[in-house]
């Protein structure tokens, strides 16, 4: 019973792990950006929503009703300003300036806000759980952020195929050159793309402050490299395979932690690079060919 009671909670901290890679692996998909800032922008959206919260005084769950539509607009910005111009280089270029800004993030983080650890308080809700028979235990907490991780990509599968934004981000992700000879202003869809990302990883930032404690230093130390781990296990550019990813992570590390707990992060790293071997493309990739 314990194995399916570990199952069981990495699939649920899986939903964790595909929240925070979609914006990844949208940025990749679209822009063949890799964001090396991304954890620390969860981490400074964590922050960002403790301060709302001290503000306001709201219940810290509706933080996110002000965070995400902030980091949405900072997303589309810092694309049509430092990422555009970066990307109009090259995307070596691209990813010295995310690397750049992670740096400057994680030390301002240090510098102004210290290196104690913090956490969002939302009461009783962060131990509250129920029973599956009389082994398994399921925290209320991570089934919900599994089940918005579920609608957050099942939401921006629909925007993708359903709508005309959407569309012209599918357009220019398979074929920049002929989207701008069909009059499409790449440089607006790729801002919207940044907009989606910046968003959704404010929204895993918060729920992850929720769940845990963070700190400046665990954007770049844990939580990139999980995103990064769904991103290439799920299949680059793959929503859908993000949340397979984020979901076959968290078993491998539940696994891990039921041998032996030292052994949670070790067993990801293990399946990771079992993936890079057997099927480096991810599980959802097609093989190029030669």
């Amino acid at each position: 019973m314990s194995w399916i009671n570990a199952v069981i909670q990495g699939i649920l901290i899986g939903g964790l792990y595909a929240l925070f890679a979609c914006g990844l692996s949208l940025l990749f998909g679209v822009m063949n950006v890799i964001n090396l800032a991304h954890g620390d922008l969860a981490v400074v959206a964590a922050y960002v929503a403790l301060g709302v919260v001290a503000i306001t005084h709201v219940p810290a769950v509706w933080a996110f009703l002000v965070v995400v539509p902030v980091f949405a607009v900072l997303g589309y910005v810092l694309q049509r300003t430092l990422f555009q111009a970066s990307l109009n280089r090259s995307v070596l270029t691209t990813l010295l300036v995310t690397f750049g800004l992670s740096v400057v993030l994680e030390n301002g983080m240090q510098q102004f806000l210290s290196a104690n650890s913090h956490s969002i308080d939302i009461g009783t809700l962060v131990s509250a759980s129920f029973s599956v028979g009389s082994q398994i235990r399921i925290a209320y907490l991570n089934l919900v952020i599994l089940l918005v991780a579920v609608i957050v990509l099942l939401g921006l599968q629909f925007f993708l195929s359903s709508t005309k934004n959407g569309r012209l981000i599918r357009a220019v992700a398979d074929d920049r050159e002929a989207a701008q000879i069909a009059g499409v202003n790449y440089r607006h869809v790729f801002g919207i793309s940044a907009a989606i990302a910046f968003g959704t990883v404010a929204l895993a930032g918060i729920a992850f402050g929720m769940f845990s404690q963070f700190d400046p230093t665990i954007g770049t130390d844990q939580l990139l490299l999980f995103a990064f781990e769904a991103v290439v296990i799920g299949g680059l550019g793959s929503l859908w395979g993000t949340l397979g990813g984020g979901i076959l992570l968290g078993i491998a590390q539940a696994i891990g932690a039921n041998i032996k707990a030292a052994d949670q992060v070790l067993a990801g790293q293990l399946l990771f690079l079992l993936i890079l071997i057997v099927r480096p493309q991810g599980l959802t990739g097609r093989r190029e060919r030669a």
